[in-house]
């Protein structure tokens, strides 16, 4: 029997390539996206891979839409295996340019999203004794990042969020947990991302632009230097994904480039994988 695996923001880039690489591997692979009118690459992507996908509506802001996506699959299949909580939004602005709406929106997306999904296919997990929860996040779930401080803390909340669950649930219920950190990847999540900190017609309020100015020019730099392996590509970090699936012991938390390695080393090189961070917190409150 072919494992079940759910995908989150499948419509382009890394939800679509992780889509299509799990079922070349194995999994009969269910495919979420908010707007089920943006499915056309995912299919025709499917169709020259020559895998087929079971694609569903789900939107990771509305619990109804992510329980009645549940509900179908486990009436369906009886099981879960896999949740990629992959669907997430950029978002580069100051703080002191967002509004209340935009702050709501970028914590919903990428971090209450990630927490609605998991609590939906918990309990058939729980039940089943097993099942793997991975968390898409970034380097900037860990290392702080000017302009992105929104989204920063939204992916630091994941990250938090991630370590708490494990610390108490993979033991005694066989549930696993990861978190994939990319450095950067080729989408239009970057376009997304930079397009949003339009205010009034300008890209920051005129005390800031010089600060802008010089970040933008190392973005800039970044994406033309090859040789820093900044930007990946949808379809390099679905593998680095594929691997942690594939993994007897998979980890906490793993990146997915040398760059990013490198960048998050002072945060991680102590414990790369997370394995000593769970099992001081095991010793520390579960003893």
């Amino acid at each position: 029997m072919k494992k079940i695996a759910i995908v989150t923001g499948t419509s382009s880039g890394l939800g679509l390539e992780t889509s299509i690489i799990l079922a070349q591997n194995g999994f009969k692979v269910y495919a979420t996206m908010r707007n089920l009118k943006k499915q056309e690459a995912l299919m025709q992507s499917a169709k020259t891979a020559s895998i087929h996908l079971e694609v569903l509506q789900l939107d990771v802001t509305d619990q109804e839409s992510i329980d009645s996506c549940i509900k179908l699959i486990l009436a369906k299949e009886g099981q879960i295996d896999l949740l990629i909580n992959n669907a997430g939004a950029g978002f580069a602005k100051t703080t002191e340019q967002t509004t209340e709406e935009e702050l709501k929106w970028v914590t919903d997306v990428n971090y209450l999203g990630v927490v609605r999904c998991t609590k939906a296919v918990l309990p058939s997990m729980r039940e089943k004794m097993k099942g793997h929860i991975i968390n898409i996040t970034s380097v900037g779930g860990l290392v702080g990042q000017p302009f992105n401080e929104l989204y920063c803390g939204a992916k630091f909340a994941v990250e938090g969020f991630t370590e708490a669950l494990a610390s108490y649930i993979t033991d005694p219920f066989g549930i696993k947990f990861s978190l994939v950190e990319p450095g950067g990847i080729v989408s239009e999540f970057m376009k997304s991302a930079m397009e949003k900190t339009i205010t009034d017609g300008q890209m920051a309020h005129p005390d800031y632009m010089p600060i802008l100015e010089k970040y933008m020019s190392g973005v800039q730099k970044r994406a033309q230097e090859s040789a820093d392996q900044v930007y990946q590509t949808p379809e390099e970090v679905a593998h680095v994904i594929l691997k942690v699936i594939q993994s007897k012991n998979p980890p906490l938390r793993i990146r997915t480039s040398q760059w990013a390695e490198d960048f998050t080393l002072l945060k991680t090189q102590a414990d790369p994988d997370g394995t000593k961070l769970i099992q001081d917190i095991k010793e520390r409150f579960l003893k």
